[in-house]
């Protein structure tokens, strides 16, 4: 239960064109009733909470996360009104519920709010918000650069030219570039490809370029250097992390970020019968992809390798190299470890990124830290 002392509990079922809502009373079993359907839009919206406050006064208002984003979040605030955007996946269900229209959703929501049974997003400010787009542009033109190169490959494999070494070097773009069909549609065909994929590469070094040249002005660019202090985490890894997590702090242990990331085992288990699952694999798919990938350093002995002298950023701090030096002793011999006791490999690298998750938020606290105590002086 919320400890405020709320008058009237507000949920919105928001959708492109109009918002469903619905009132629930603040006692624990008072009425809960639909309110009506008004259009999404900012003046409409404004007219109603204008309405509802001078009715109820103090209000709680929610909405679940969702493609609209987080306008109508700013626009309430700024009206000084207390709002929540709820995450979807942690939303109760009954099994028994087979009717799902607006006006019973939004009642739901206001029911559940009243309870305290909803659980809030985190919600970035617009820059971060800003940021998270543009690494989210160049994520996007990445998976467009693997599906043109699967399309080149697939229309060789069709037509039996086949490429003896490794793929995707500057002797197998030369080879590409040279090959010709007999039939003039199938020649047309494959330059198609290739030119596609040559401007999807482009978009990406250009998208590097933006990325690079406004991470100084990020207010979090210091919690990506840091983290860049832990071998196998680059500056790509580093700013995707922070900009898709945002505040380590609302994480109050590593164990908490691991379970967001879908790291943590699984279990399926009733009275004497206990059935352990592999990982939950809940939240940010992208976020694991990456993780991995880091992950992937640690199978070799830990040293200082040219990586870390060369390429880490020169405002680590100390304490960040300190954290990072202990991570690579602990997760090389967790890795070698795992794979002596007969661990297939990628069993063994998801429990390496799962601890290495724990490193990082060890970091990002005290980075985090140290930037608040600079804004207050």
């Amino acid at each position: 239960m919320h400890s405020e002392n709320i008058a009237a509990y507000i949920g919105l079922d928001v959708h492109k064109e109009t918002l469903a809502v619905a009132i629930a009373a603040p006692e624990r079993l008072g009425e809960v009733r639909y309110y009506g359907t008004i259009n999404n839009e900012a003046q409409a919206v404004r007219r109603l909470f204008q309405k509802l406050q001078g009715l109820y006064g103090n209000i709680l208002s929610c909405y679940e996360a969702g493609p609209c984003g987080f306008g109508l979040y700013h626009q309430l605030t700024a009206m000084n009104i207390k709002f929540q955007v709820i995450a979807p996946s942690r939303i109760p269900k009954s099994p028994t519920d087979r009717i799902k229209n607006d006006h019973r959703d939004a009642i739901s929501l206001a029911r559940l709010l009243r309870a305290g049974e909803l659980t809030p997003v985190w919600i970035p400010d617009l820059t971060h918000e800003a940021m998270r787009d543009l690494i989210r542009a160049r994520a996007a033109a990445k998976r467009d650069s693997r599906v043109a190169r699967q399309r080149i490959l697939s229309m060789l494999l069709r037509t039996d030219k086949r490429y003896a070494g490794k793929h995707w070097t500057g002797k197998h773009r030369t080879w590409l570039a040279n090959q010709s069909f007999s039939q003039p549609s199938q020649q047309i065909a494959f330059q198609h490809y290739c030119q596609s994929l040559e401007q999807i590469e482009d978009r990406i070094l250009q998208l590097d370029q933006e990325i690079s040249r406004l991470l100084p002005e990020w207010s979090l660019c210091n919690l990506v250097c840091q983290l860049q202090a832990l071998k196998g985490v680059g500056q790509l890894i580093a700013i995707t992390l922070v900009a898709e997590l945002g505040d380590f702090s609302r994480f109050s242990n590593p164990k908490q970020l691991m379970a967001f990331l879908g790291l943590v085992p699984g279990e399926y288990s009733s009275g004497n019968s206990i059935r352990p699952r592999g990982i939950t694999k809940v939240g940010n798919s992208e976020l694991r992809r990456l993780l991995y990938e880091a992950a992937w350093s640690y199978r070799t002995p830990a040293k200082v390798g040219a990586w870390l002298i060369y390429y880490r950023p020169d405002s680590v701090t100390q304490y960040s190299k300190d954290i990072a030096w202990k991570a690579q002793q602990r997760l090389c011999s967790r890795y070698r470890t795992l794979t002596a006791k007969g661990k297939k490999s990628q069993v063994a690298i998801t429990a390496v990124a799962r601890e290495l998750t724990g490193f990082m938020w060890d970091i990002a606290l005290a980075a985090q830290s140290s930037f608040s105590q600079q804004k207050q002086n």
